[in-house]
């Protein structure tokens, strides 16, 4: 393993962090975006029951809004709870779309190694290819030894790129989706408890 390590040259060791990067950031996503972590299941029924009982002090607004980031949207619908059902929604939205924004952030990164290790694998290739021709040029074509290191830098490589960027690319289109899902729950449990509070005005 070593030895294949070694022949991708300069180029690998940063195909090399890269990789251990995405490693960090898959696993940090996978940690934060548990169902449990962003969309409680007891937490809706527990806020609406806050509301018919108007037990919605500031406190516990602010203890909500610091529980997850459904309990931050619903803290935000509670907290216009006086106004229009239009303001409400409007205030909800603004907040989902800051929300959304948070929780894909990391993602960039992730997106941005699936971008970048393939062009990486593609310069350790021409570095290869370059080793390859020099060594034609000084040696000839009659010495295989001379020029197996560059056509092994050249594959490595290319092939170390592509081993990092497929699993990253993979897992942003993955968690990308799994936000989304879970946005339309939150807008869901939500929309809920916009409705009982307007209820509660009639």
């Amino acid at each position: 393993m070593f030895e294949i390590v070694s022949s991708g040259g300069v180029v690998m060791i940063f195909l090399l962090i890269l990789m251990a990067l995405a490693m960090m950031i898959v696993g940090e996503r996978f940690w934060s975006l548990r169902d449990q972590e962003i969309i409680p299941k007891e937490l809706p029924d527990q806020v609406i029951e806050w509301s018919k009982k108007k037990n919605l002090d500031q406190k516990h607004i602010d203890q909500l809004a610091a529980t997850s980031p459904l309990g931050n949207l619903m803290a935000v619908a509670l907290r216009k709870r006086d106004e229009s059902r239009e303001i409400i929604i409007e205030a909800v939205e603004d907040a989902g779309r800051h929300l959304a924004h948070q929780l894909e952030k990391p993602l960039n990164w992730l997106n941005a190694i699936g971008e970048v290790s393939p062009l990486l694998g593609l310069l350790g290739t021409v570095i290869g290819m370059m080793k390859v021709f020099a060594n034609i040029m000084e040696f000839g074509v009659g010495n295989a030894n001379q020029l197996a290191g560059g056509i092994s830098q050249a594959l490595t490589t290319t092939a170390a790129g592509l081993i990092v960027a497929i699993p990253a690319v993979l897992f942003y289109r993955h968690f990308k989706n799994r936000i989304a899902d879970q946005t339309i729950v939150m807008e869901q449990q939500v929309m809920q408890l916009i409705d009982s509070i307007s209820k509660d005005k009639t």
